[in-house]
Parts: C-alpha cells; sequence; structure tokens
C-alpha cells in the first residue's frame, strides 16, 4: 500500500475506540495504587513520599467519584479529538502543498494525536 494512499485512509477513517472496562480507571483503582506505593515507601523508609502519598490518599478517598472520573475521561477524548481533527487538516493541506518534508511531519503529528485519543480512549 502506497504511503498517500495510506494517509488518505488514516484521513477519511475515523478514529476508533478501544475502550476496555477492564482497563478503566477507577476509584479503587487508584486508591489500590496509591496503597501500593505507600507500602514501598514506608519498607524503603522514604518519609517524604509517604507523607505525599498519605496525602495522596486521603485526597481520592475525600474527592475522587465515578462520575468525576468519566467526566474527565470525556473531556480527555474530546480534547484529544479536536487535537486530531486539526492535525488531519494539517495534513491535509500539506498534501495539497506537496512539500514532502512538510506532508512527513503533519503524518508524524497525526500518528502522535491518533496515539493520544487512543491512549485517552482506553483509561
Amino acid at each position: 500500500m502506497s504511503k498517500t494512499l495510506l494517509i488518505a485512509l488514516l484521513l477519511a477513517m475515523p478514529a476508533q475506540a478501544q475502550e476496555s472496562e477492564g482497563e478503566r480507571q477507577t476509584c479503587a483503582r487508584k486508591e489500590q495504587r496509591i496503597s501500593e506505593q505507600l507500602q514501598a515507601a514506608e519498607a524503603a523508609g522514604n518519609e517524604r513520599q509517604m507523607e505525599g502519598l498519605s496525602e495522596a490518599l486521603a485526597a481520592v478517598r475525600r474527592n475522587c467519584s465515578e462520575e468525576g472520573l468519566a467526566a474527565d475521561r470525556r473531556e480527555k477524548i474530546a480534547e484529544s479529538e479536536a487535537e486530531v481533527a486539526e492535525r488531519r487538516d494539517d495534513l491535509a493541506d500539506a498534501m495539497r502543498s506537496g512539500d514532502q518534508e512538510k506532508i512527513r511531519k503533519r503524518e508524524e503529528k497525526l500518528a502522535e494525536a491518533l496515539n493520544e485519543l487512543d491512549a485517552a480512549r482506553a483509561e
């Protein structure tokens, strides 16, 4: 498949969601991750890290909500989708100009934006 055809397909195809409920961040997972880090800091005797992690754990217990996490995810996805749309437009402009170096740079930027969108959707 030629590079130009591949780029044209990328421009035409909507980014696909690759979400998995098992991979999504939840308040319980955040709490567990911080607790594990706190245990490691305690084992290492790192007082400053223990203090910071204890504060983070208390904040998660106090403020975290599944609705808040879902809203954050939606916002991050929307921002990433806007970035992808902008990068696709930039690439289309570069392709119209015919400047190969510009096209290459815009392809790289689009690939980065698509990766960020995939990551946002996977959270």
